[in-house]
């Protein structure tokens, strides 16, 4: 059990012996040493149940608390604080026994998750644009296998639609044969740029008669299509390999068409859908949800053409049918936030899904320092670009510093520090914030970087090597305040995974990993490790594989390569 939900568990039950009943927040990590290790602040919610003063209800709790090993100190601090101080043998030794264990005293989930994100669309380049959805998906990913969960991760590429006309009409009208062999994809974004520049009325109604012959299954224009996707998705799968990132399937738009009219049907049968100047639509009303009402969810223009909403729904009764998932995770920008809300109202209305099992991960816009970037437009920063250039910019410093390592492993080194510093970049920072793309911020190597996480990783792994030392980890005594405090930040990382989990904020766990690695470094100049003999050798070999396992982990769960030397 984490060290936050053994102290928990004693407060509760000082609670219950009290005789008042309260559900116990977790107990919080101290701010300050003169304030214990945690500290509980349910006196202040206890006092208008008891009807006393919080300082008062704190020195019952502390006189009710059950005796435990954890425990060495208590203290009540004025206004009503109950201060819990850890006994220093227990601590080594519950760290031992939590990071002995395969997840790291992480708790098991169970169920299948879904896990839906990156999803670019065919026949465009995968841009800067696309990171964040595709980053902070692959950390939700991993963090959901982590803790036990079954994943299928979707990528529901846009491969449907008008955009297929549009692009067939410009196939016919100025494809180069030559740039198509050379670089597929590259071309058949000029040419789709191109018609946005050239389009008129006549070409939009070409365009739209292109379209309706794809659909209708013409065999060239499905040919074509193909083509389309297959090249997409081959240059796609270039970039995912670099990232470290797979999908268990790849179902997009088109998967689920000849599911579409059928679901209209069966809609407009059971009551929840209903005709609208032609149009089938679901109506909301207030009981649906904030601000629905006043916007029903078209499912089928008058015309009688399918839109994203009647995929979507289609795509969800798919999921719910083929996995039976205990959730369904989107990962999209703050746009789609009215989409998913409709979408989620209407698959309650059907009676599909319970409260809570579809989830919209919502995050901020990235842009440039310009303005919005747009395919029609062209300007946008293609995401091999950012990649290749984070890449060359970490190879020019580990030359520099690591000259004497084989040119091969410089190579690898580079590739895996300017991979790691471009998502981490991203990762980092709140999801929901908007972000501006800056080439300095997103390939920095230094401050709340990889580099920094990477590097504090690696130099857990050069002491072990220059010592000699077993990656075992066994019962230590922590004396010294330093060791202390690195063996106190170890035991919160249980506590940081679950609330990156549980807000879907990998930030959260960067922001754990960068605050254990400056810990662990003042801990490196602070004490010595190899020179050192005793119980004090004991204990900060203990604490050097502490901290090489939990980086080790928290890195891989971003999606970073772990790397034994920089």
């Amino acid at each position: 059990m984490a060290v936050v939900d053994t102290l928990t568990q004693l407060v509760q039950q000082a609670v219950d012996a009290a005789g008042w009943e309260l559900i116990v927040p977790p107990v919080q990590a101290s701010k300050s040493a003169d304030h214990g290790d945690y500290q509980s602040n349910c006196a202040f919610r206890l006092s208008k149940v008891a009807r006393d003063k919080p300082l008062a209800i704190a020195e019952t709790l502390a006189a009710s608390l059950p005796q435990h090993p954890a425990i060495s100190r208590v203290e009540v601090a004025a206004p009503g604080f109950l201060n819990l101080s850890l006994d220093t043998a227990w601590l080594g030794a519950a760290l031992a026994d939590q990071l002995n264990e395969p997840r790291l005293g992480v708790a098991e989930r169970q169920g299948l998750v879904v896990i839906d994100y990156s999803s670019p669309n065919v026949a465009k380049r995968m841009h800067v644009g696309h990171l964040r959805s595709t980053v902070i998906g692959a950390a939700l990913d991993r963090m959901a296998r982590f803790a036990g969960h079954e994943v299928v991760a979707d990528n529901h590429i846009g491969d449907w639609g008008t955009q297929f006309g549009k692009l067939i009409v410009a196939w016919d009208l100025w494809l180069d044969p030559a740039a198509f062999d050379e670089d597929a994809v590259g071309e058949l974004e000029r040419i789709y740029v191109k018609f946005s520049q050239e389009a008129d009325g006549a070409l939009e109604d070409r365009a739209r008669e292109e379209t309706a012959k794809l659909q209708e299954g013409d065999p060239r224009n499905r040919e074509l299509w193909q083509r389309f996707l297959d090249a997409s998705l081959a240059e796609y799968d270039k970039l995912y390999g670099r990232l470290g990132i797979s999908f268990e399937v790849v179902y997009g738009e088109s998967f689920y068409n000849a599911m579409l009219k059928p679901l209209v049907q069966e809609l407009i049968d059971s009551g929840v859908a209903e005709e609208s100047r032609g149009a089938i639509v679901i109506p909301f009303d207030k009981s649906d949800g904030k601000g629905l009402a006043e916007t029903p969810m078209l499912i089928q223009k008058a015309d009688g053409a399918s839109l994203y909403g009647t995929t979507d729904l289609a795509t969800v009764r798919y999921r719910l049918d083929t996995w039976q998932p205990t959730k369904i995770i989107y990962v999209t920008d703050t746009r789609q936030q009215h989409h998913f809300r409709q979408l989620f109202a209407a698959c309650k209305k059907l009676g599909w899904v319970d409260e809570g099992v579809l989830e919209h991960v919502w995050f901020g816009l990235l842009s440039l320092p310009g303005g919005a970037m747009s395919s029609r437009k062209g300007n946008v920063i293609r995401l091999q670009d950012v990649l290749d250039e984070s890449v060359s910019r970490a190879r020019a410093v580990v030359d520099e510093k690591s000259s004497m390592l084989p040119d091969e492993e410089r190579a690898a080194i580079a590739e895996a520090v300017g991979v790691a510093a471009v998502r981490y970049a991203d990762l980092s920072q709140n999801p929901q914030s908007n972000v501006v793309f800056e080439w300095e911020k997103m390939l920095a190597l230094d401050g709340n970087t990889a580099v920094f996480l990477m590097y504090s990783l690696a130099r857990t792994c050069s002491i072990q090597a220059r010592g000699g030392l077993p990656q075992e980890l066994a019962p230590f005594t922590p004396e010294h305040p330093v060791e202390r405090e690195l063996t106190g930040a170890l035991l919160r990382f249980p506590d940081a995974f679950d609330l990156a989990l549980a807000t879907n904020k990998p930030s959260v766990l960067c922001e754990y990993l960068f605050s254990l690695s400056k810990t662990f470094n003042h801990f490196y100049f602070e004490l010595k490790v190899l020179d050192s003999t005793g119980n004090d050798r004991n204990t900060r070999t203990n604490l050097v594989e502490a901290t090489r396992r939990v980086l080790h982990q928290g890195v891989t769960l971003l999606g970073i390569t772990p790397l034994e030397r920089m």
